[in-house]
């Protein structure tokens, strides 16, 4: 099968022939054909299968010939939960409408939001959005919905994850009832079919691998370490097998920053990159991860699926993820398109329930590999494989939104607009809420006046 069988157009075809793809995934071979026939789409894929060609390459198809955006209106939208997801979807719709007459743009928090209103001005045909900036620039009457054709929610079961839910809803209250829906994700939770039921009609559903379901292009071990020499054993690994890129995932903020400067002070190039950080400071670590010049990037969840490297050799599990659900995501960085990839976690004793809980999942017990010298004084537990149906975690409850443990719960203290910190008094015109400084003084005849509802995004 070509890409050229699934009804893609000329100058299409030339772009993706110019990234050197020739033949369709199996997603994409599914999801292509129908929506371009203008159908609804639930699809289900693990990381690294090609979800974001399956969906961009026929949205782009169905709006080459429509009328061109008016200012300030959209005519396709394009949900993200992170601002580096939304980056690489953003790059990958420029790369395959550079042949077409259609514009595009991304906007997200953690930057100016001047420059993304004066964009929107002109009208844009695609635009890719975390939902905090799109409401902050919606309240602003910088973006309308009027003109939307297309409405992609990609990765949304992160996305109710991190506790998007009320500004998802408040954007479908806001987009015309006609529309074509598509729903792109790793996996479909429960949580995720009830949202499908006033979303989608009718729809395609396709589901190209078991749910929750690992690679196998990912070689995937453990190593049992005591958690006081997790750092040491890391550093032996990356110089005794002269790993030139490994991406680290640790548990916490606070963690990724220490492992960072430990590694830096070993003569290993590293470089944290979690929701603390400023939009250039992630923005740049992930650059220089990607041109060679950090060895080590060190990131907390809310990275694991909007990174997107070519090759990428191994993924390290410094601390395993409360959430069984997200190891894979995470481990879905390497092996990608086909290419073999490593999955190492290091193991502590006090982490054998969350082990137990990724055993459980994948439905396999990780091999076990021990180092020399790193050998746990507090034995690892030995696995013995759950057999019974894992049930997929539901997010906890904070205000009534739904936000995991780790790093989602923590993002509620984090910048306003992609990971959630709560404003404490509406912007200036112009200003939107993850710029403001300090609140400034009040007058005593002027009290503040109490929002009527914050939310992340």
């Amino acid at each position: 099968m070509s890409f050229a069988s699934l009804g893609l157009s000329a100058p299409i075809l030339d772009a993706i022939a110019e990234q050197g793809y020739e033949t369709p995934s199996p997603i994409q071979a599914q999801a292509i054909p129908a929506v371009i026939a203008g159908k609804d789409v639930m699809a289900a894929a693990q990381t690294g299968t090609g979800k974001t060609a399956g969906f961009s390459l026929p949205v782009l198809e169905r709006l080459a010939n429509g009328p061109k955006a008016r200012p300030n209106h959209i005519r396709a939208l394009i949900l993200t939960p992170t601002r580096e997801l939304a980056a690489q979807v953003g790059e990958s719709v420029a790369m395959y409408s550079k042949n077409l007459p259609l514009s595009s743009t991304v906007v997200f928090g953690g930057v100016k939001i001047n420059p993304q209103m004066v964009k929107l001005r002109r009208g844009i045909d695609v635009l890719v959005a975390t939902p905090g900036r799109l409401m902050d620039l919606h309240q602003q009457n910088a973006v309308k919905f009027s003109q939307v054709e297309i409405l992609v929610l990609d990765e949304a079961d992160r996305m109710l994850d991190m506790g998007f839910i009320r500004d998802i809803r408040k954007i479908l209250n806001l987009l015309p009832k006609q529309r074509q829906n598509l729903m792109f994700s790793a996996t479909f939770s429960d949580d995720i079919r009830e949202l499908a039921k006033g979303l989608v009609n009718n729809p395609v559903e396709i589901s190209v691998t078991p749910r929750n379901a690992t690679a196998p292009t990912v070689k995937q071990w453990i190593h049992p370490v005591d958690k006081n020499k997790k750092s040491a054993l890391l550093s032996k690994l990356i110089l005794e097998y002269k790993w030139k890129q490994a991406l680290v995932f640790t548990k916490t903020k606070h963690g990724a920053n220490r492992l960072t400067r430990e590694l830096e002070e070993k003569g290993i190039t590293a470089a944290a990159i979690h929701g603390n950080k400023s939009q250039g400071a992630r923005t740049k670590a992930l650059q220089q991860f990607k041109d060679g010049g950090v060895r080590i990037l060190v990131a907390t969840d809310i990275a694991a699926r909007g990174i997107d490297i070519d090759q990428l050799p191994q993924v390290v599990n410094f601390d395993l993820p409360n959430i069984a659900e997200d190891y894979v995501h995470r481990i879905g960085r390497t092996g990608r398109a086909g290419a073999e990839g490593h999955a190492i976690s290091l193991v502590c004793s006090d982490e054998f329930k969350d082990l137990a809980g990724i055993e459980r999942l994948t439905k396999q017990v990780l091999q076990r590999k021990l180092i020399a010298g790193f050998h746990p004084v507090n034995k690892l537990p030995e696995s013995r494989l759950d057999t019974r149906p894992y049930r997929l975690s539901k997010p906890k409850k904070v205000n009534g939104e739904s936000a995991n443990r780790g790093e989602r719960q923590n993002s509620r203290s984090n910048a306003h607009s992609d990971e959630g910190k709560k404003p404490s008094r509406r912007p200036r015109q112009g200003q939107t809420r993850s710029e403001q400084g300090k609140p400034a003084a009040r007058s005593p005849r002027q009290p503040a006046k109490p929002l009527s509802q914050t939310r992340q995004g």
